[in-house]
């Protein structure tokens, strides 16, 4: 049992040890330390002052003593000179014994001097031991602070520090409501494109969006057919296919007679006007003189593109 108890002290101990050290700062325990050693050396001058009064004391004592002997002196010489020998012993007598308290105080005033040397010795050692402590202080403290405040940026670099995580945590949760969001939005999109939810904003009715889906892929249909007749026709192969008004155009010249078109191509070499020209007219091709019938990717009137 002896043992258990022991084992509980000890890890009570060490618990409170690590607390205590989290929770101690360095510098503040300097400053009590410097506290607390000028709180000594205040009580040693104290004693200093102290002992200094009493040896003070003596001496004022000693001195008033020594004042009564003279007196008791003179006093017997008087009795002397007066005949009276019994009153001189007397006063003698008085004077013997002040000089043994003489003596005393003097052995207390050595005593109580050599003591106030001690202290004051002591009480200059101890300032200067306290001088010297709070320059080691005050660099401790410095080179501590500086520690600290190098740790906490290296903390808030690496996004150690709890701020910094915190910070990074809310962008990366901004980051996933924004990602989420985007992919709402984008669903929401397709779905409305492909008619599964209604645009109250514009309502449309189904007939309607099957009329458009069916005119989109007729519009597919005659750029397809356009493609390739381009590509029949020798057209440069990197050509983007007619679409809206080029494709009218080129649905018309492809209704045009032949004729037209075998003249439109040999105006140039039997050196006539192309259509489209200076308003001359070929002919035996009336219609070919309102559309343009040129080379795969070259400007037809009205400044559209076959």
């Amino acid at each position: 049992m002896p043992g258990v108890w022991q084992r509980t002290k000890s890890i009570f101990q060490a618990k409170a040890n690590r607390v205590l050290d989290r929770a101690e700062d360095p510098r503040e325990t300097l400053d009590l330390s410097y506290e607390k050693q000028l709180d000594s050396l205040q009580k040693v001058r104290k004693s200093v002052a102290d002992v200094a009064t009493a040896r003070k004391r003596i001496e004022l004592q000693a001195s008033q003593i020594q004042k009564q002997a003279d007196k008791l002196q003179d006093q017997a010489k008087s009795a002397i000179s007066i005949g009276n020998e019994d009153l001189a012993r007397e006063a003698l007598s008085r004077r013997a014994a002040l000089g043994e308290q003489l003596t005393e105080l003097k052995a207390q005033h050595e005593q109580v001097a050599q003591q106030e040397e001690s202290l004051v010795s002591t009480s200059q050692r101890l300032q200067t031991q306290i001088a010297q402590f709070r320059t080691k202080k005050e660099t401790l403290k410095a080179s501590y602070t500086a520690a600290e405040a190098q740790t906490k940026i290296g903390e808030a670099v690496s996004g150690i520090s709890t701020s910094m995580g915190d910070a990074g945590a809310a962008m990366q949760r901004a980051q996933d409501k924004i990602s989420s969001m985007q992919a709402r939005a984008g669903a929401m999109d397709e779905l409305l494109a492909s008619g599964a939810l209604t645009d109250l904003t514009t309502p449309v009715t189904d007939i309607q969006a099957e009329l458009d889906r069916a005119q989109a892929g007729s519009q597919v249909d005659r750029e397809l057919a356009a493609l390739k007749a381009q590509l029949s026709a020798g057209g440069p192969a990197g050509a983007l296919p007619p679409t809206g008004q080029q494709a009218a155009a080129g649905d018309t010249a492809a209704a045009a007679p032949p004729a037209a078109v075998s003249a439109a191509h040999a105006a140039p070499e039997q050196g006539l006007p192309a259509p489209g020209g200076n308003g001359g007219d070929v002919p035996g091709a009336p219609e070919a003189a309102t559309i343009g019938v040129t080379g795969a990717g070259e400007a037809a009137p009205g400044g559209t593109e076959a």
